[in-house]
């Protein structure tokens, strides 16, 4: 079971701190450490991009819109900084992206780490908007592009079979 959301945000933290401030979990947590955060910035580094068994890794590949998803969670991280100590995880849906650009058709080809860096844009108690950029070690841009999250909003759950009316046989 993981430990009670911690009530202080530290500066840096490594991939142990993180898991407990974001939703993902086990492999799919994708962020190995955080290098430094304001409350307008936030600046990670993973290093799991290269493994042969990566969660998102497809027969073609780690292809480049996962960075997407490393994005993603150093935002979830980011709002999990900015929260007041004590508060705990809220839960957040990413809602749309925008003006993605690809620099590289696959991520795993990158060597070294991954730098991924969110700037908060705009913000208020239930959306928030982020810029973001996932380069190489280098500084080389890989992808970029506008998010929005929307916070503590339930997805609507589908019903469950036992719930839906048994289909009409006919004759």
């Amino acid at each position: 079971m993981p430990e009670a959301f911690p009530a202080a945000a530290p500066a840096m933290m490594d991939r142990a701190g993180i898991a407990l401030r974001i939703p993902h979990q086990g492999r799919m947590c994708l962020l190995d450490r955080l290098v430094s955060w304001s409350p307008e910035h936030i600046h990670c580094v993973a290093v799991n991009h290269r493994e042969p068994d990566h969660p998102l890794r497809s027969a073609s590949g780690l292809l480049s819109p996962c960075a997407i998803e490393y994005a993603a969670q150093a935002m979830a991280l980011h709002g999990a900084l900015l929260a007041p100590p004590g508060a705990g995880p809220r839960p957040g849906y990413l809602a749309s992206v925008r003006n993605v650009r690809l620099a590289v058709a696959r991520l795993d080809g990158v060597a070294g780490p991954l730098q991924v860096r969110a700037e908060r844009l705009a913000g208020e108690a239930r959306q928030v908007m982020y810029r973001f950029e996932v380069s190489d070690e280098h500084g080389r841009l890989l992808v970029d592009g506008r998010a929005t999250v929307v916070l503590d909003t339930p997805l609507a759950r589908a019903p469950a079979a036992r719930d839906q009316p048994s289909p009409e046989i006919e004759p």
